[in-house]
C-alpha cells in the first residue's frame, strides 16, 4: 500500500510540476480592480466595488470578467431579505425554479431545466448541481435545510462538467459558508413573527493555536405553527422546525498548505403534506360525465361533506398521519497545497440522509388510502483532486479528477383502508370488495447504487490582452446497478371464500399494487462533455463572450412497479448541446451594471413520462418513464444594478424563458381529455417553468447620528418579484395551471456602522397575496393544491462583534 501511495504521489507531482512551467506569464491586465471579498450581490456591487468569486471557475476572478451567466447573491443580501432557505433565494434568480412537494420531491431546474417537476424517481438524477463547500450533494432533499453561515451563493447557468466534479448540465449552485477566522468574532440573531415563527441563529469563530489552528461554530433553529389547519384531527399542518449545527476547523501548519475539515447536521420535521382542495369537476372538457368522478364517491357516503373547494381558506381534512421528517449529516476534509504556480486540492467527503415521510394519499377524512410513503436512506462518497494554475498567465488551466459513489434505499408503503371498496369499486359485491382492499397493504424495497469516475479539464487561452478562448473537456465513467421488489405486507385472510372469489380478490389486489418479485437492473456508460468559448474585452468594463457546451445527464433506473411487458427498466442518458451569447458592462464610474445572455440549449432522450398502448394486450395503457426525443429551451435574461449614491442603490433582473418539448406525441392524458390514449405535447411548455419572471429591489439609508460613541443609520429595503403562468404536472393539464402571481417583501431597521447591534422590522409577501405553490389533477375531475404562505410580519435583532 506505501508503494502504491508513493508512486501515485510522484506521479502527480510530476504532473503538476510540469503544467506549472506551461504557465507562462501573461499579458499585463489592465485596468483590473484589486481583489476584495466576495462580499457583495450583484444588487450591492454597484457602488464599484468588485465581486470575486472562486467557485465559478475555481480560482479567484471578477464575476465581471467571467464568460459565463452567474448571479450572485451574498450573506449581506439575504440578511437584507432573511432568506436563510433555498425556495426563498429562488425569488432573487428569475432563472431558478425551485418546486418542492415535500423535500424527498423537489425540483430544482435552471432556466426551465434540470430536473422534470412531474417525476419523482431514486433512480434518477438532478440535472442542476447543489454544492456547499466543495460539495456534492447527490439528493435534492439536502438542499431543503436552513443554510447556516453563508458567505455567498453562486448560481451557474448552463453544463458546468469541465470544472465541477460531478456533471451537471443544466447548472450548479455553489454555496460557500464562511470559513473559520483567527481574530474572535462572533455573531448573533434573533426574530420572533407571527403564526408562531421564532429563529435563532449564531456563529463564534477564533484562533485555539494563533497562526495554526482555527475554529467556527453555526447553528440555527427556525420554527412556525403552520399555516393550514386539518378539521378532522383539529391541529395545524404546514408547520416547519429546522435545527442546523455546522462545525469547522482551519489548520495552516504552513503559508502554502491548509486544511479544512467541516462537520455539519440538520433535522427537520414537518406535519405536511396537507393538500387542500381546490376544484371539482364532474365532467370532462367535452361535457361527458365523468365515471366514477369525485362527487359520485363522496356520495356513497351518507355522512361525508364535500370540502369547500376554497384552498385559500386554509383548511384541510386528512385523517391519516402525514408528517415530513428528515435528517442530514456529514463531514467533508480540504486540503490545499499552494505548489507556487499551481494549487493542488483535495475535496474528501461523506455524506448520509434519511427520509421519513407519511401521506394521507386521497386527502379526504375517509379512510381510503391510509398510507402512502417512500422513506430514504442515502448515503454517499465523494472525493475530488483538483489542479489550478495561479498566478496571470498566458495559458490558466484547470484539471480534475472526480469518484462519487451512492446507495439510496427506499422503503416504500401503501395502504387502503375500510372505505376504499365503496370509494374505488362499489359495484364489485361487498364481501369480495372488503376482503380484497380493507386493510389491504404492500411494501417495496428499491436501491439504486451509482459509481461515477471522471477526468475533467479546462484552460484559458489568453490570445491578446483583450481576447481569451476557453475550452474544456470531461470523459464521466458511469455504472449504475439496482434492485426492485414489492410485496403483500398485510391482507385479510381469504382462505374461506370459494375459488372464484378468491381469483376475483387476487385480481382486485393486483390492478391497485402486484407482487413484483425482486429484480435486478443496470447499465454502464462512458460519455464526452466539453465546451468552447471565446471571450472578447471590448473595453475595461466591457465584456462579451459566445459559448457552446455540450453535455450528459446519466441514465436512469425505473425502479418501481412496472407494466409487465417492459423488459428493460433502464432509462437513456440525457444529451445536451449548449449555446450562450452575452455580455457584461459597467459604466458610471463602475456604479451601474447591466449584465445579458442569450440562450439556446437542446436536450436529445429527455427523460421523462410516456404512454401507450402495450402491445401484449391492446386493451391496456402502459405509463412509465422513458426517453422523448427532444426538448428545447431559449431565451434571454439580464441584470441591472444602480447606486444613485452610498444612500440608495436599486437592483433588477429578468428572465424570458421558453422551454418546449420539441416532439413529444406520447405524453400522459390530461383528466379533463377524454376518448384518447395519449397526447401530443410537442410545441407546449415544459410544466413547472414560468415564460417571464423578474424581481426588483431597493435599499437606502441615511445617518442618525451618534449613540455612545458609535455611528447610527436607519435603512430600508423592499423587493418584488413576479412570475408568469405555469403548470405543474406531467399532462399540462388546465386545472393544473398556476396562475402568475407576484410577492412584496419590506424591512426597516437601525443599525449602528460597526453592527454591534442592529434591530428592524419586516413583512414577506407585505400585500397578502393568495398563491398556490402547486395545483393536482386527479382522474376523478378534483384538483388538489399547495399554498403559498400568507402575510408573515416580525422583527428581528442581531449583533456582531
Amino acid at each position: 500500500m506505501k508503494t502504491v501511495f508513493n508512486t501515485a504521489s510522484a506521479a502527480l507531482f510530476a504532473s503538476a510540476s510540469a503544467l506549472a512551467l506551461l504557465a507562462t506569464p501573461a499579458f499585463a491586465a489592465e485596468d483590473q480592480a484589486a481583489p476584495t471579498d466576495a462580499s457583495l450581490a450583484p444588487a450591492d456591487s454597484a457602488d464599484g466595488e468588485t465581486i470575486i468569486v472562486t467557485g465559478s471557475r475555481r480560482r479567484e476572478e471578477n464575476v465581471q470578467d467571467i464568460p459565463l451567466a452567474v448571479s450572485v447573491v451574498s450573506a449581506a443580501a439575504l440578511e437584507k431579505r432573511g432568506d436563510y432557505t433555498l425556495g426563498q433565494i429562488q425569488q432573487q434568480v428569475p432563472s431558478l425554479q425551485v418546486f418542492s412537494f415535500n423535500p424527498r420531491n423537489t425540483n430544482i431546474n435552471i432556466r426551465g431545466l434540470g430536473s422534470n417537476v412531474s417525476l419523482t424517481n431514486d433512480g434518477l438524477e438532478n440535472g442542476v448541481g447543489f454544492y456547499i463547500d466543495n460539495v456534492y450533494y447527490g439528493r435534492v432533499g439536502l438542499t431543503q435545510f436552513d443554510l447556516v453561515d453563508l458567505e455567498s451563493i453562486e448560481v451557474l447557468r448552463g453544463p458546468q462538467g469541465t470544472l465541477f466534479g460531478k456533471n451537471t448540465t443544466s447548472g450548479v449552485i455553489n454555496i460557500s459558508s464562511r470559513k473559520p477566522s483567527f481574530a474572535p468574532e462572533a455573531s448573533f440573531e434573533a426574530s420572533i413573527g407571527n403564526y408562531g415563527y421564532h429563529q435563532i441563529r449564531g456563529s463564534v469563530s477564533g484562533a485555539v493555536v494563533p497562526d495554526l489552528l482555527a475554529v467556527r461554530v453555526s447553528g440555527a433553529i427556525s420554527q412556525n405553527n403552520g399555516f393550514t389547519y386539518n378539521k378532522t384531527i383539529g391541529t395545524r399542518a404546514q408547520d416547519y422546525r429546522n435545527e442546523s449545527v455546522r462545525a469547522q476547523a482551519l489548520f495552516t501548519p504552513s503559508s502554502d498548505l491548509q486544511v479544512r475539515v467541516i462537520g455539519d447536521y440538520s433535522r427537520q420535521r414537518q406535519h405536511n403534506v396537507l393538500n387542500l382542495f381546490v376544484a371539482n369537476h364532474t365532467t370532462f372538457a367535452d361535457g361527458v360525465t365523468i365515471p366514477n368522478n369525485f362527487s359520485a364517491r363522496a356520495a356513497r357516503f351518507p355522512g361525508y361533506t364535500l370540502p369547500s373547494f376554497d384552498a385559500f381558506d386554509r383548511t384541510g381534512e386528512a385523517d391519516s398521519h402525514y408528517q415530513a421528517n428528515m435528517a442530514g449529516y456529514g463531514v467533508s476534509g480540504q486540503v490545499d497545497w499552494d505548489l507556487g504556480g499551481a494549487e493542488l486540492t483535495s475535496i474528501t467527503a461523506y455524506r448520509w440522509w434519511d427520509w421519513d415521510p407519511a401521506n394521507d394519499a386521497d386527502n379526504t377524512s375517509l379512510p381510503v388510502i391510509v398510507k402512502a410513503q417512500q422513506a430514504n436512506r442515502q448515503r454517499q462518497f465523494s472525493q475530488e483532486i483538483r489542479l489550478a494554475s495561479k498566478g496571470a498567465n498566458t495559458l490558466d488551466y484547470v484539471l480534475g479528477a472526480y469518484y462519487f459513489w451512492q446507495t439510496v434505499r427506499g422503503y416504500g408503503a401503501t395502504g387502503y383502508g375500510e372505505a376504499a371498496p365503496t370509494w374505488f369499486i362499489p359495484a364489485v359485491p361487498a364481501a369480495v370488495a372488503n376482503a380484497a382492499l380493507n386493510g389491504y397493504e404492500v411494501n417495496s424495497y428499491s436501491e439504486p447504487r451509482t459509481k461515477t469516475f471522471a477526468l475533467f479539464g479546462q484552460t484559458d487561452w489568453h490570445v491578446t490582452p483583450t481576447l481569451t478562448l476557453t475550452t474544456g473537456l470531461r470523459f464521466t465513467h458511469e455504472e449504475k446497478k439496482g434492485v426492485f421488489e414489492q410485496w403483500v405486507a398485510k391482507a385479510a385472510d381469504i382462505s374461506a371464500f370459494p375459488d372464484a372469489a378468491k381469483a376475483a380478490i387476487l385480481g382486485i389486489r393486483a390492478n391497485f399494487n402486484k407482487i413484483v418479485p425482486l429484480y435486478e437492473t443496470g447499465f454502464k456508460d462512458d460519455s464526452l462533455s466539453g465546451l468552447a468559448s471565446l471571450s472578447w474585452k471590448v473595453a475595461p468594463d466591457v465584456l462579451v463572450y459566445g459559448t457552446y457546451a455540450r453535455g450528459n445527464k446519466s441514465g436512469g433506473l425505473n425502479l418501481t412497479q412496472l407494466p409487465a411487458s417492459i423488459t428493460d427498466a433502464t432509462v437513456r442518458p440525457e444529451k445536451v448541446d449548449s449555446f450562450e451569447l452575452g455580455f457584461k458592462s459597467q459604466f458610471w464610474d463602475r456604479r451601474a451594471t447591466l449584465n445579458a445572455a442569450a440562450f439556446l440549449t437542446e436536450i436529445s432522450d429527455y427523460q421523462t413520462a410516456i404512454t401507450d398502448v402495450d402491445p401484449a394486450n391492446p386493451l391496456v395503457n402502459r405509463q412509465y418513464i422513458a426517453n422523448i426525443p427532444k426538448v428545447r429551451s431559449k431565451g434571454v435574461e439580464g441584470d441591472f444594478n444602480l447606486a444613485l449614491s452610498e444612500r440608495f442603490q436599486f437592483n433588477a433582473s429578468a428572465s424570458y424563458t421558453e422551454a418546449t418539448y420539441v416532439t413529444y406525441t406520447n405524453a400522459p392524458v390530461a383528466p379533463e381529455q377524454h376518448g384518447i390514449v395519449n397526447q401530443d405535447l410537442s410545441g407546449q411548455q415544459l410544466p413547472g417553468v414560468p415564460k417571464f419572471a423578474y424581481t426588483l429591489g431597493a435599499d437606502a439609508n441615511a445617518p442618525l447620528g451618534d449613540l455612545g460613541g458609535r455611528e447610527v443609520s436607519v435603512y430600508a429595503h423592499a423587493d418584488w418579484s413576479y412570475r408568469t403562468h405555469f403548470n405543474t404536472s406531467s399532462s399540462n393539464s388546465l386545472w393544473a395551471d398556476v396562475p402568475g402571481y407576484g410577492l412584496l417583501n419590506a424591512r426597516i431597521g437601525f443599525k449602528t456602522a460597526d453592527g454591534l447591534w442592529d434591530a428592524s422590522i419586516w413583512a414577506k409577501n407585505l400585500l397578502d397575496k393568495d398563491y398556490y405553490l402547486s395545483l393536482s389533477a386527479a382522474t376523478t375531475g378534483v384538483v388538489t393544491g399547495q399554498v403559498g404562505e400568507p402575510r408573515t410580519i416580525g422583527a428581528t435583532l442581531r449583533t456582531k462583534f
